[in-house]
């Protein structure tokens, strides 16, 4: 098989990761095509052990390590938050962070592609997480009507630094809750206390401002019927601390301001 019908599957993924690296659509595609034209004067720069993707990563990194410096004193586009957040993390973390979190890649892919020890890359991943963390303190809105689980959840969302305004347990005091003062980020159940849903409220609550969503529940094949959009964020429970952590931090940081 050709390096093209190897590859060609993971270009657009390439140039979905080379643009938010560089905040840049044009210098990304730019930086795609200078790896691309590498690879075809020197084929040996692709490490042909590893699986097809993490291979074209890898060289691209190689390409970018070596000439990336160049742009982080470019202009950030206007008007594009995600990105000129992600430019704030530093190069190597910036990297780590885009892998996981854009690319669904595990610590061990990134350490493949980084040619770092999963330590570092964990190191890496955290720090980011910390940077975002920090940057990104906000209010909470969390609706859940079984006390101990939104105690839980108000114990992970104050560990992060966010503070919760509202614990709401029915459909009508999540969007009076919202209504009375706007959140930064709302986790929400699916089955409320008095048979209401959760995915009406946040239907209402979303119809009035602009807000990244969580939801947290053990029904998540009520979200996942395909009849209308479906959340990008939706945990299942029983859940596990850490992965609400980093869905918190991602839906934050990818969420483009008003």
């Amino acid at each position: 098989m050709s390096y093209a019908d190897t590859f060609a599957p993971y270009l657009p993924y390439l140039r979905r990761f080379s643009r938010a690296l560089t905040g840049s659509q044009d210098t990304g595609d730019t930086y795609v095509r200078t790896a691309l034209i590498s690879l075809v004067e020197d084929p040996t720069i692709m490490d042909d052990k590893l699986e097809p993707k993490v291979a074209l990563f890898r060289m691209f990194l190689g390409i970018w390590n070596s000439t990336g410096a160049l742009l982080e004193n470019k202009t950030r586009p206007d008007g594009d938050a995600p990105a000129e957040r992600i430019r704030r993390l530093t190069p190597l973390s910036r990297q780590a962070f885009l892998l996981n979190a854009l690319e669904g890649m595990t610590a061990t892919e990134i350490s493949d592609v980084m040619g770092k020890p999963e330590a570092e890359v964990d190191a890496l991943l955290k720090e980011a997480e910390a940077d975002i963390e920090k940057e990104l303190r906000t209010n909470v809105l969390i609706i859940e009507d079984e006390p101990i689980i939104a105690a839980d959840i108000e114990g992970l969302v104050s560990e992060l630094g966010h503070s919760v305004d509202s614990i709401a347990a029915t459909h009508t005091e999540a969007v009076k809750a919202a209504n009375n003062k706007k959140p930064g980020i709302v986790l929400a159940d699916v089955q409320l206390a008095d048979g209401s849903s959760g995915i009406d409220a946040v239907h209402e609550i979303l119809g009035g401002m602009d807000v990244p969503v969580i939801f947290i529940t053990a029904f998540p094949e009520r979200l996942l019927t395909g009849e209308r959009p479906e959340p990008a964020y939706l945990i299942s429970k029983p859940f596990k601390p850490d992965n609400v952590k980093a869905a918190i931090s991602q839906a934050l940081f990818f969420h483009t301001d008003d």
